[in-house]
């Protein structure tokens, strides 16, 4: 059994540990507060951008572009595919870059011609140790997702998608569904299919037809790319928020162990102490009677 004095450095060493584990908690917490407000401060312009790409396919379904499936319905794409994986910086977050990395490993099982593009240090080592070839790895850190950095990876993507490069491209990355759960999601960004745009105007939404200058069609690819930069930056949004929301419940359940460990420890350690006082007063009491049987015979004698 430990003794006394290695219970209590035991004890210690815990108690500094959940010092840790509280402050990362509380950060995380932070962390994902300011990102959801960053969030729900964008969304608005890119629900309006959405908005305005319904109004287009209202007053002419027919529009001829490269980021949509033809009209008459969806063509199997048998090339290149793009997948950009979005991944954490760090680790201690549960299984959140696990998940995501298995998700991309069953895309390139399922799709072998598929270049992956990779956000975050954890999928860019594990690729990397893998032997799995990386075709482009953004190489700022995910913890800062920014717009500038959505327009930068969209940018890539779209140049290479429209010089046909790439037949599709995929984005793989963790969508906080509430406060409690997150799961990976692999979604088809692009090409897009027409009836995700399609549906009955809402009661606020105009009715009347409007003109297009140049022309219907030089509006819609232009309004594509902020449409699709939002996405990315929701994306990558998410994806941070998860992570913190991972970390947080992490340490979380790491403090909770911790507090059962200490409240282990400090037993032993009562048990350790009170056997080492039990000792002593039986080594005193034992002194003692051995005394008195020494007077005892002395006077005797």
């Amino acid at each position: 059994m430990a003794s006394a004095k290695e219970i209590r450095n035991h004890i210690e060493s815990v108690k500094n540990t959940m010092k840790i584990t509280d402050a990362m908690y509380m950060i995380s917490s932070t962390k994902l507060r300011k990102a959801k407000r960053e969030l729900d401060a964008a969304r608005p312009y890119f629900d309006a951008l959405k908005t305005e790409i319904k109004r287009i396919f209202r007053v002419a379904g027919d529009i001829t572009s490269p980021y949509f499936y033809p009209p008459q319905g969806e063509e199997p794409l048998h090339g290149t595919f793009a997948c950009l994986v979005v991944t954490a910086d760090k680790g201690m977050a549960g299984a959140y870059n696990h998940n995501v990395i298995k998700e991309a490993l069953a895309m390139l099982e399922e799709h072998k011609d598929t270049k992956l593009y990779v956000v975050g240090e954890c999928g860019r080592q594990y690729f990397t140790q893998k032997g799995i070839p990386i075709e482009r790895s953004f190489l700022y850190p995910a913890k800062n997702p920014t717009m500038w950095r959505a327009r930068e990876i969209t940018g890539m993507l779209l140049e290479k998608f429209i010089a046909k490069e790439i037949e599709k491209i995929y984005i793989i990355y963790t969508d906080m569904k509430n406060g409690l759960t997150a799961e990976p999601v692999n979604f088809r960004l692009l090409p897009f299919h027409r009836a995700e745009f399609y549906g009955p105007a809402t009661g606020d939404s105009p009715t009347e037809k409007f003109e297009f200058a140049p022309s219907m069609d030089r509006v819609l690819n232009n309004i594509i790319p902020s449409y699709v930069c939002g996405f990315v930056y929701s994306a990558l949004v998410d994806s941070f928020c998860s992570e913190q929301n991972s970390r947080m419940t992490a340490m979380d359940s790491a403090s909770r162990n911790a507090e059962k460990m200490l409240s282990e420890l400090q037993m032993n350690y009562n048990r350790v102490r009170q056997a080492a006082i039990t000792q002593e007063i039986t080594e005193i009491a034992a002194g003692a009677r051995a005394q008195k049987a020494r007077k005892t015979k002395e006077t005797e004698a």
